[in-house]
C-alpha cells in the first residue's frame, strides 16, 4: 500500500511539473536576439512597452560586438530559442535557412517598398530589410570652420568640408590640420582605429566594401566567386591616412573599441571618424558631449578611384528580420504581430524614429516621418542630390564571418607593422576564393 502510494505521489508530481511547464509556454512570447550593442537599451524600452500594450512577454539578448554568428548558433540550440533574428543577406541565408519562416504573405512583406531587397529563395521570403543605414567619414564641421580660417593652413583653393569630392583634397587637407592640430584644439584628426577583439568591422567589413563595389561595378556584377581586389591601392590608401593621422598610436590600436572612437569624436579630441548614422546615439549619450548635432556632417569615403568626385556615401542595409520557423505557430505570430505593431501603429514608429533611429523602408512612413537625427539628414542630403551616386552596401556577398575575421588580423597585423600590405592583399584574395568556393 505505501508503495502504491509513493508511485501515486510521483505520477502527481510529475504532472504537476507537465502542467506548469503547459502553463508556462501557453503564453506565446517573443524573444528578440539584437544585432547592434549601441541600440541595446532602446530594445529594451521597445520590449517593455509592447509588452505593456499587448500583454505579449517579449525579451531582448544583445550579442557582443563581432559575435552575433556565434551567439545566435548558440542560441538557435537552446530549449527556448529567439524568435525573431537577424542575418546578413543572401550568404547568411545559407546559413540559417532551415530556421527561416517563409514572410511572403505576411502585412509587413506588403509593406516593403522596394520588394528586390527582400532576401527571396524559390518564391519564398525569408528575410526582410527593416531599416536603410548610411554609413562615410563623419567629420566636425565647427573643428573644420575652425580650420579654414586659419590663415596659415596650407589647403587653399577650397573654403568648405563640402568642397572635399576626391582623396587627393581629403589626403591634403588631413595632414594640414594634423600640422595645425594644437591651433584646432584637437589631439589627432581622426578617432582611433579599432582593433580590440570583435571591434575591427569596421575596417573588415565596412572599409572593405569599397574596393569590392568598384570592382562589381567595373565587371558589371552583383558578385564573385573570385576577386581581383582591382582597387586594393586605393582601399590601402584610406586605411593608411586613417592610422597616419589618428590620435592613436599605430602600435596601441589593439586595445581600442569603437565605443573609444566615438567618445574621442564626441569629446572634441578629434575632427573625423568613419561610422554610420547609428553612431548619433553614441555621440549623443556620451558624458561630456560637445559636439552640437548641427555641427555633425558625413563625407564620403574617398580612396583614390578615377571619377570618385559623384560619389556618395555608403547606403544601404545588412539588417534582415527572420521569424524562427521551428518555434510554436504562437510564437511565431506573437513575432509577427510585434513586427506589425512596430512599424504601422503610432506608438511602435515612434519608438522606431526616436528610440531605435531607424529609416524604416516602409509604406507605412511618410516622407516627413523620420528619425530626428542629424547623420539621417546628412543621409537625405547626399540622397536627393540626383547628381551623386550612392555606394551600395556589398558586404552581404561576403562570403562568411572567418573571411572578416581573417581580413581584419591581416589588417592589424599591416597596421602595427608586423606584415606588408602584400599580406592583406593575398589573405583577401584567397580566403574569398576559397569561403565562396566552401558554400557553393
Amino acid at each position: 500500500m505505501k508503495k502504491l502510494k509513493f508511485v501515486v505521489l510521483i505520477v502527481l508530481a510529475v504532472a504537476v511539473v507537465f502542467s506548469g511547464c503547459a502553463k508556462k509556454n501557453s503564453v506565446p512570447g517573443v524573444y528578440l536576439l539584437n544585432f547592434k550593442p549601441e541600440i541595446d537599451a532602446q530594445w529594451k524600452e521597445v520590449a517593455a512597452q509592447f509588452t505593456a500594450e499587448t500583454g505579449i512577454p517579449m525579451k531582448v539578448v544583445t550579442a557582443a560586438s563581432g559575435t552575433y554568428a556565434q551567439t545566435l548558433r548558440s542560441e538557435l540550440s537552446k530549449s527556448e530559442p529567439p524568435t525573431i533574428f537577424n542575418i546578413n543577406g543572401p550568404v547568411g541565408y545559407l546559413d540559417w535557412k532551415n530556421y527561416c519562416a517563409d514572410l511572403k504573405n505576411t502585412t509587413l512583406y506588403s509593406w516593403l517598398l522596394d520588394k528586390s531587397m527582400a532576401v527571396s529563395s524559390d518564391g519564398g521570403v525569408y528575410g526582410i530589410p527593416y531599416a536603410v543605414e548610411t554609413y562615410g567619414i563623419l567629420y566636425n564641421d565647427a573643428i573644420f570652420r575652425k580650420y579654414f580660417a586659419l590663415p596659415n593652413r596650407a589647403a587653399t583653393g577650397i573654403s568648405d568640408a563640402r568642397d572635399i569630392k576626391n582623396f587627393a583634397t581629403l589626403k591634403a587637407v588631413v595632414e594640414d590640420m594634423g600640422r595645425l592640430k594644437g591651433q584646432l584644439g584637437i589631439d589627432g584628426v581622426f578617432a582611433s582605429t579599432s582593433f580590440s577583439p570583435g571591434e575591427d568591422w569596421r575596417w573588415q567589413t565596412h572599409l572593405a566594401n569599397l574596393p569590392i563595389y568598384y570592382e562589381y561595378k567595373a565587371k558589371n556584377v552583383g558578385d564573385l566567386a573570385k576577386v581581383d581586389l582591382t582597387y586594393g591601392s586605393q582601399y590601402k590608401n584610406i586605411f593608411d591616412l586613417y592610422i597616419d593621422n589618428s590620435i592613436t598610436d599605430r602600435k596601441l590600436i589593439g586595445a581600442k573599441t569603437v565605443g573609444d572612437s566615438m567618445a574621442e569624436f564626441a569629446l572634441g579630441k578629434v575632427a573625423m571618424v568613419q561610422n554610420g548614422n547609428w553612431a548619433w546615439s553614441q555621440i549623443s549619450g556620451e558624458a561630456g558631449n560637445i559636439v552640437k548635432a548641427e555641427d555633425i556632417k558625413f563625407l564620403p569615403i574617398y580612396m583614390g578611384v578615377q571619377g570618385e568626385e559623384t560619389q556618395g556615401l555608403c547606403t544601404g542595409t545588412e539588417n534582415f528580420i527572420c521569424v524562427n520557423v521551428r518555434v510554436t505557430q504562437a510564437n511565431q505570430d506573437a513575432s509577427i504581430k510585434l513586427l506589425e505593431w512596430l512599424f504601422n501603429t503610432q506608438a511602435g514608429k515612434k519608438n522606431v524614429l526616436d528610440k531605435l533611429g531607424f529609416v524604416a523602408p516602409f509604406s507605412t512612413f511618410g516622407p516627413t516621418e523620420r528619425p530626428d537625427n542629424p547623420l539621417v539628414k546628412e543621409m537625405f542630403f547626399y540622397l536627393d542630390n540626383p547628381a551623386i551616386d550612392s555606394v551600395s552596401w556589398n558586404f552581404p556577398t561576403f562570403p562568411s564571418q572567418e573571411f572578416k575575421n581573417v581580413l581584419g588580423a591581416a589588417l592589424y597585423d599591416y597596421a602595427i607593422g608586423n606584415s606588408g600590405w602584400d599580406q592583406v592583399s593575398k589573405k583577401f584574395i584567397d580566403t574569398w576564393a576559397a569561403e565562396k568556393a566552401a558554400i557553393q
